[in-house]
């Protein structure tokens, strides 16, 4: 078969990456494919069960009520009571000038930093907070994390060490970064120290991971319970995905049956 008629197959490319663009990428070629490049719309969803709203519309809204308390002028939102102390500061160091939000960073192929919206923009970041120390030697590169910490360690590390990465090529007298994620929803924070010879050893890695993503032509479908389970094309766009409990269907029937009594 012709490589053009092959499923996944595309004469474009994904020519801006970030963490997140990496995950899907990752996890299923042609998830990237159908949301990075046809832009196909992800199709309404159901509330959860007794929530008012999704998760990540819940993180986006904790995420804007804490950018606003630092910037100051609004109180701390419950949600985020339990790092109120770690709040306050970070308040009283924004007026102090040293601290950095909600930092829109974009750089070239060379990793370069350039505008978020420049045509030669290749991987994007967006840092919740930043703070520097006085004499500009040590970073503390912050993320807020509403949703669970169990089993999401491995993606949040490789987020931290991406940031940190940057932010080191971004500084160059920076000798040392500690990364923090803030699991507001838990009160729990989990930090990692970098040194610059370590934080840079990390270059190679990513460098060639982000690139596979903007070279890629090829965007087979992936199917397995893991990528199709919360894949939102899965039964609609993409006809390739699997169930993710291969046996719902036989279950459900039996259910039938057994309501209509006929076993």
């Amino acid at each position: 078969m012709d490589a053009s008629t092959d499923v996944g197959a595309s004469m474009k490319t994904i020519d801006k990456v970030s963490f997140s663009r990496l995950q899907n990428f990752e996890k299923c070629k042609y998830l990237a494919k159908l949301m990075y490049i046809d832009k196909v719309p992800e199709p309404e969803r159901p509330l959860p069960p007794g929530k008012t709203e999704h998760a990540n519309d819940r993180g986006s809204r904790v995420h804007d009520a804490a950018e606003m308390f630092v910037r100051g002028g609004v109180e701390l939102i419950p949600e985020l009571d339990k790092f109120g102390a770690k709040f306050y500061e970070l308040r009283e160091l924004y007026q102090q000038g040293r601290v950095q939000l909600e930092g829109e960073w974009a750089v070239n192929l060379e990793w370069e930093p350039v505008a978020w919206s420049s045509n030669d923009a290749w991987c994007r970041m967006k840092l919740d907070a930043m703070v520097l120390s006085e004499d500009r030697k040590h970073a503390r590169v912050i993320d807020y994390k509403t949703g669970k910490r169990q089993g999401n360690e491995i993606k949040h590390t490789e987020q931290g060490q991406i940031y940190q990465l940057a932010t080191f090529l971004r500084y160059p007298d920076l000798e040392e970064i500690t990364v923090e994620f803030w699991y507001t929803d838990l009160g729990e924070t989990d930090s990692k120290q970098y040194s610059r010879f370590q934080g840079t050893q990390y270059f190679d890695k990513y460098n060639n991971r982000l690139l596979a993503i903007s070279s890629c032509t090829e965007f087979p479908p992936n199917p397995n319970a893991f990528s199709c389970r919360w894949c939102p094309y899965n039964g609609n766009a993409c006809e390739h995905g699997v169930s993710p409990n291969p046996n719902r269907r036989a279950k459900d029937a039996l259910k039938r049956a057994r309501k209509a009594q006929r076993i």
